[in-house]
């Protein structure tokens, strides 16, 4: 399933167009650590291996609870640009319920004009995290 601009979720869509207005690199990445800055302080105690996200370079943690059906994430990592992307994808998807974030394709990163300036082991990190974030989403509903 392709995602146009029309086909996401209001805040994900608001994500993407900031950042197709960003036409250079070096004003994306500043965005990213943007969104990196933006993250609440993440708690030590959260920090243990059920909360890490697998296949990343970088340390990332990522947790999710259900509040009145909607899916609420924190999140972090040790690296300014990976926390950039967590921070990018719970502002995206925060609030949404279970079923919406497990339908998203993570190709929406290719309308940001990210996956360009993105290495291949931040670029797979991204699709990491997106992914580890649907499994815990879903993982929210059996609680």
């Amino acid at each position: 399933m392709s995602s146009t601009i029309d086909s996401l979720p209001p805040a994900l869509a608001k994500i993407v167009q900031r950042f197709q207005r960003a036409t250079d690199p070096k004003r994306r990445y500043e965005q990213l650590i943007w969104y990196g800055q933006r993250l609440q302080e993440f708690p030590e105690a959260y920090k243990i291996p059920e909360n890490k996200v697998p296949g990343c370079v970088s340390q990332v943690y990522i947790t999710a609870s259900l509040d009145s059906g909607k899916v609420i994430y924190q999140g972090d990592s040790d690296s300014q640009l990976t926390k950039g992307l967590v921070g990018l994808l719970i502002e995206g998807l925060q609030g949404l319920s279970p079923t919406e974030i497990a339908q998203l394709a993570p190709d929406f990163i290719q309308e940001t004009g990210l996956n360009v300036s993105l290495t291949p082991s931040r670029a797979n990190g991204f699709y990491n995290i997106f992914k580890t974030m649907q499994k815990k989403a879903l993982g929210c509903t059996n609680e």
